[in-house]
């Protein structure tokens, strides 16, 4: 990031007076492609899709040097069976069954992808029909089980990713996925290989590429996805079902304009905006490799989101406030089972980020250079940017009333110490 760029993202945060930024985002009526990668800097896309929070496609000639471009397809353009089995077989992946829905999903079970390869065969030797049903391998952690070398280079576009920065320093879990799957027809719903209606884990922003394949996408805008929902309050499982036209199920359908709708072809890489709800079908034998992020763009999405989770714990055991001990505490260890992260492990995640961004201003280190993490190549100006976000997070987070609840007492540093650390860094910072 170069000081420009810096300088327009921090006017833009200022302008948003305690709005959510992915909250506000114009109309739309397309989705821009992004043709060139040497006519495309960094900088573009932060100003012209991050910040907004708008999505975009690029062009196939982002990825054309990756690995699995050229090792996991055959020349014909159709997933190498040959080649995952030779060197994925014995792996554990998690599949997931799209014949069958349980609370807005479908059940997973593991199996080695030999077995699943066996599956795909089949199915597509049984004209796209099995009586296994409709499998789908989604969210194997092949990073975090093997190693990306030779299979993807990450975009610098999406280098400033917290979340597996996060992760990677914990060596616990990460957050980037392979997907494979065959096609379907669009007249067998019940067949149909697609993800369910869904905004990304965390409100975090996402990207996926096709290794081989197209896809279909249909997205809808932060807050449009209110008009979805049923007379119950849900929202719809597939929003492409007819029972969305049934005004007495969906009474305030009207009120939402057409989706956004995107055919993705192989080598193509989209980029999905924080808090935008979309769904997406497998128009052929489709692998793709995806990674949900976090940064400072979509922070404040994501404690916005933290703090909506945990209201709606604590509202389905209201009951039992007065009479529980402890009842708070019991809301965080529930929130943190249903949601993957409680108030204290955000707290966290702020900390270890903010503490790696101070490490980089205090050290002089060149850009990019972040002791004992990877090379980002954002350099000095991307870490002030970084803190000024995580200081104006963290300035709401201390005075949450649930989080002052928590027991800090272990934390190190205090939280109200680490701000003033920040606070103090972004005075530091204002002339870099």
């Amino acid at each position: 990031m170069d000081r420009e760029t810096r300088v327009f993202a921090e006017s833009h945060f200022r302008g948003f007076e305690g709005r959510l930024p992915s909250r506000v985002c114009p109309k739309l009526d397309r989705v821009d492609f992004i043709e060139k990668p040497d006519s495309f800097s960094y900088a573009d896309f932060f100003k012209g899709y991050l910040l907004p929070n708008l999505p975009c496609v690029f062009s196939s000639a982002f990825t054309e040097d990756w690995g699995s471009r050229r090792l996991w397809v055959t020349p014909s353009g159709k997933p190498n069976f040959d080649y995952l089995l030779q060197n994925y077989g014995d792996v554990v992946v998690p599949v997931a069954n799209c014949g069958v829905q349980e609370y807005n999903s479908n059940p997973k079970e593991h199996m080695p992808l030999r077995d699943y390869i066996s599956y795909w065969k089949e199915y597509i030797q049984g004209n796209y029909s099995s009586s296994r049903g409709c499998l789908y391998l989604k969210d194997w952690h092949l990073c975090r089980d093997f190693s990306a070398e030779g299979v993807f280079t990450l975009p610098i576009y999406f280098s400033s990713d917290w979340l597996n920065e996060y992760w990677d320093a914990l060596d616990v879990d990460d957050y980037r996925f392979v997907y494979m799957g065959p096609t379907a027809t669009w007249h067998q719903q019940e067949l149909l290989h697609r993800s369910p209606f869904h905004a990304d884990i965390f409100r975090s922003f996402s990207w996926s590429v096709n290794i081989c394949g197209r896809k279909k996408w249909f997205f809808f805008p932060p807050g449009q996805e209110e008009a979805l929902r049923d007379c119950h309050g849900g929202l719809p499982y597939d929003v492409t079902s007819p029972t969305l036209l049934d005004s007495r199920l969906h009474p305030m359908r009207d009120r939402c304009g057409p989706p956004l709708e995107v055919t993705q072809e192989a080598g193509e890489m989209v980029f999905v905006p924080s808090g935008w709800h979309h769904q997406v079908h497998n128009l052929e034998d489709t692998i793709s490799i995806n990674h949900n992020w976090v940064n400072g763009c979509n922070l404040a999405n994501m404690w916005h989101f933290l703090q909506q989770e945990l209201s709606a714990v604590q509202q389905e055991v209201i009951e039992w406030r007065d009479t529980m001990p402890d009842w708070h505490h019991h809301c965080q260890v529930i929130m943190k089972s249903c949601s993957g992260i409680n108030f204290e492990e955000f707290y966290h995640f702020l900390k270890i980020i903010a503490e790696r961004r101070l490490l980089l201003l205090a050290k002089g280190m060149s850009p990019g250079q972040v002791e004992g993490g990877e090379d980002t190549g954002l350099g000095p100006q991307q870490a002030a940017f970084d803190i000024g976000r995580i200081a104006e997070v963290l300035e709401s987070v201390v005075v949450h009333p649930d989080f002052q609840r928590v027991d800090t007492s272990t934390f190190s540093p205090q939280p109200e110490v680490l701000l003033r650390q920040l606070e103090e860094a972004v005075a530091a910072t204002t002339c870099l």
